[in-house]
């Protein structure tokens, strides 16, 4: 079945989150409401909630292990002195406040169990994007944001500083530039603390640099090679192995301010000109004679611009909201779009809606588990306050919040979350939500609200024949026409 334009169901799933409860009698036309959405001011940005910065974030992580490393060291001590026995006066001398008293090895005045301060920064952004989507009127923006996270990921499972500025990672580096231009939130991305310990970038140093002179270490490929590879050209857009290396060059001296605070502010953004290599750069024929980090920014500007770029965005963009095999023509133009506009997002979005075949292209995508925890919950008419039960979903649907596997992110291709097991988890997970419905007027009643002439009559029967109202509930949200988009 085709659906026209005016078809506020089909809007709200394919370009949002899906219906709530009084969406399907929705007025107006979807077309200009979506639009709408992406020109309202400060669209992406989160408000009405505290959010510590990046900065701020990695500064509770470095002294949250300064802590814990002097707990360590005090309960090695405190071993020590009781297997040792020392003469009290000796003990005194050796062991002085505050390690000479706590029985588990805890510094004096730490309170037992802490709760580590990336977790409660993880947790405190995961809610406020959970908040975000649920109450957005469509989600536009917001499956904007999803995207551009995941185009350019990194991993909380990385490390204490990766787990604590994922979310934060989102909210400055993308949400400020997923209406602006490609160019800036490349920039941005490669810049944050998040990204540059994630691929390894903090610790890359130019072989002839000042410190590569006096250093073990030496030079890292990992961010270079994903900028091309997945966040830019993409496979086979002709660059070659020595652009990686020219582009690892050119990005040296790029890194994380330590606890020691010598480049700046601890936790935030640095230039280490003695770690940069000294040298020109040829990267994709073109030469970068920059100092510093202007030569960085100068190539990213430049590959950001490249005709290959806007072909791979493109394409990423078509697949994820449209088809795993995207018409050709649509990919074509939105890379016109792209292009043409030197990598204005916001006028990739609006080409993409204004595209029939993106309107007319039947749904054959199925909801990631992001999509379809956050659709529920939409449809449920709920917004939760705690993000744990969403994260545990997430987990257990194999999409743990900020944390693929890789760099490549988590796949977009409908085949990656059809698997038997994952089908399985969607059921139970459906049951789960069901036994939670609070919606009076009944299960049809419900489902003529969130799906409408969208379900099918199998549908509709198999809703109506339930033996309770819990088993309508779940079968209503494992539909293919909720379970797709």
């Amino acid at each position: 079945m085709t659906f026209a334009r005016s078809d506020w169901r089909l809007a709200l799933s394919r370009f949002g989150y899906g219906a709530r409860p009084g969406d399907g009698a929705r007025a107006g036309d979807p077309t200009e409401a979506l639009l709408a959405e992406l020109a309202a001011p400060g669209a992406a940005r989160i408000d009405g909630v505290e959010l510590r910065s990046t900065a701020q974030i990695l500064q509770d992580v470095y002294a949250f292990e300064r802590r814990r490393k002097m707990e360590r060291e005090g309960a090695a001590l405190a071993s020590l002195s009781k297997s040792a026995m020392p003469a009290p006066e000796v003990a005194a001398l050796l062991f002085p406040a505050p390690w000479s008293g706590t029985a588990g090895g805890a510094a004096a005045g730490a309170p037992a169990a802490e709760t580590p301060p990336q977790q409660k920064a993880f947790r405190a952004d995961a809610q406020a994007r959970i908040a975000r989507a649920c109450a957005a009127p469509i989600g536009f923006v917001e499956r904007l944001v999803a995207f551009w996270s995941n185009h350019f990921c990194v991993s909380a499972a990385k490390s204490g500083v990766c787990r604590g500025a994922a979310g934060a990672f989102e909210r400055e580096a993308i949400r400020p530039h997923v209406l602006g231009r490609f160019s800036d939130m490349l920039l941005a991305v490669v810049r944050h603390p998040a990204m540059l310990n994630f691929l390894d970038n903090a610790q890359s140093i130019g072989p002839n640099s000042i410190a590569g002179h006096r250093s073990k270490s030496g030079l890292n490929e990992n961010l270079a090679r994903e900028i091309l590879e997945l966040h830019t050209l993409g496979v086979g857009a002709g660059y070659t192995q020595a652009d990686v290396t020219q582009l690892a060059y050119v990005l040296t001296g790029w890194t994380i301010v330590g606890r020691d605070g010598k480049l700046g502010e601890p936790g935030s953004f640095a230039f280490n000109a003695n770690a940069h290599e000294p040298t020109a750069a040829t990267l994709l024929g073109r030469l970068y004679v920059q100092d510093g980090a202007e030569q960085g920014e100068a190539a990213l500007a430049d590959i950001a611009r490249e005709e290959a770029t806007a072909k791979h965005i493109a394409r990423k963009f078509a697949r994820h909201f449209v088809a795993d095999t995207p018409d050709e023509g649509l990919v074509l133009r939105l890379a016109r779009a792209f292009h043409e506009t030197d990598g204005d997002l916001a006028a990739l979005a609006r080409a993409l809606v204004y595209d029939d075949v993106a309107w007319t292209a039947p749904p054959t995508k199925i909801r990631n588990p992001w999509e379809l925890t956050i659709a529920a919950y939409r449809a449920l008419g709920r917004r939760p306050e705690d993000p744990g039960p969403a994260l545990n979903a997430l987990g257990l649907l194999g999409m743990p919040l900020w944390q693929p596997g890789g760099p490549n992110g988590f796949s977009d291709d409908t085949a990656a979350w059809t698997s038997p097991e994952g089908m399985k988890t969607r059921l139970q997970l459906a049951v789960q939500f069901a036994r939670r419905v609070d919606y009076p007027a009944g299960p049809l009643a419900m489902l003529d609200d969130i799906l409408g002439p969208h379900a099918s009559e199998a549908t509709r029967e198999a809703v109506a024949r339930a033996e309770s109202r819990e088993q309508a509930w779940a079968l209503l949200l494992l539909s293919r026409e909720f379970q797709r988009r």
